[in-house]
């Protein structure tokens, strides 16, 4: 019986010196839990899907795509729908081809993506190969805190067509690596107003390491401008628009020596197919790369020199 009392005893204490470790544990654990759920309550929560996929039309968004996802993107510009070059004989644009370009991007981070395209180019200076990157600095808040979504884009391209070398004030007319070089810089700043409505501004500028002599803009600064509308629950309009700064001098030679210019002028349709975004739009912009379609747009639509387009992007995961 003293034995039974004895042990009896041991376990009582030892349950009792448990409750006193373990009931410190539990309230700092509490505590901590508290602490966490305070923290993540003070976080602004950040506004989702100003636009819905990377590019707009024939600009991009300030979208990024998250960490570990592939976006496989397809980019086609078919041939002018009316106009001396359209019509129902070339099937209103659709027999003919201006470009095309195939690219993927793929997150580093949520805030970092890289990418690489393929473009057939839409002038002289065809062949491109691309690489690009996108970093979101700041993004728009629902308190307002943040009232701005701003993101980085820059590319660097390189034309893969043989160079001229009869022609030494021809847009080709590369004699070293270095010549083949283009950079575009371009800060993208947007907002989304209510649920619906977002718009987007393109500050861009333009380096072409080689021109054509009665071009002579290497250095091209531009501005642009986005928007998309929801009209449903899958649908959008959408639209952009550049306006190059170019000297009038530098003006007038390009348009006595090739054509007139306009400014790339882009409307569209956007669709939300659960696996992939589609977007149908028309544009009298040729070319699909900045590098081409805002110093080189030759087109008008008022003389019906417009053209259906269309981008599919598809997503894939490649994380756990």
């Amino acid at each position: 019986m003293k034995h039974i009392t004895i042990c009896t005893r041991i376990t009582l204490l030892f349950f009792i010196a448990l409750q006193a470790v373990c009931l410190p544990l539990s309230a700092q654990t509490d505590l901590e839990d508290a602490l966490a759920d305070d923290t993540l309550a003070a976080a602004p929560r950040e506004v989702e899907a100003t636009f819905k996929t990377t590019r707009i039309i024939n600009s991009q968004s300030p979208e990024t795509i998250h960490k570990h996802e592939l976006d496989f993107k397809v980019d086609h510009r078919f041939g002018d729908i009316a106009g001396a070059n359209g019509g129902a004989r070339n099937f209103f644009g659709l027999d003919n081809s201006m470009d095309i370009k195939i690219g993927f991007e793929y997150g580093i981070t949520d805030r970092f993506n890289v990418g690489i395209a393929r473009a057939k180019g839409a002038t002289q200076v065809s062949q491109l190969y691309e690489a690009n990157l996108k970093y979101r600095l700041l993004r728009q808040t629902v308190d307002g805190k943040m009232p701005l979504s701003l993101t980085v884009y820059t590319t660097m391209t390189i034309p893969g067509v043989r160079a001229d070398e009869q022609d030494a004030a021809a847009a080709t007319a590369y004699r070293q690596f270095s010549d083949r070089l283009n950079f575009v810089g371009q800060l993208i700043i947007a907002r989304k107003f209510g649920t619906n409505f977002s718009l987007a501004l393109h500050p861009t500028y333009i380096r072409r390491n080689t021109v054509a002599s009665y071009d002579g803009a290497n250095d091209l600064f531009a501005m642009g401008i986005g928007g998309r509308l929801k009209v449903s629950r899958r649908m959008a309009l959408v639209m952009d628009y550049f306006l190059p700064f170019r000297s009038t001098a530098s003006k007038e030679r390009y348009e006595d020596a090739i054509a007139a210019l306009y400014n790339p002028l882009g409307i569209g349709l956007e669709i939300e197919t659960g696996g992939h975004v589609f977007n149908l739009n028309f544009t009298n912009a040729t070319a699909i790369q900045e590098m081409q379609y805002i110093p080189e747009t030759t087109s008008s639509w008022t003389n019906g020199q417009f053209r259906w387009g269309f981008t599919i992007s598809r997503r894939f995961s490649l994380g756990d």
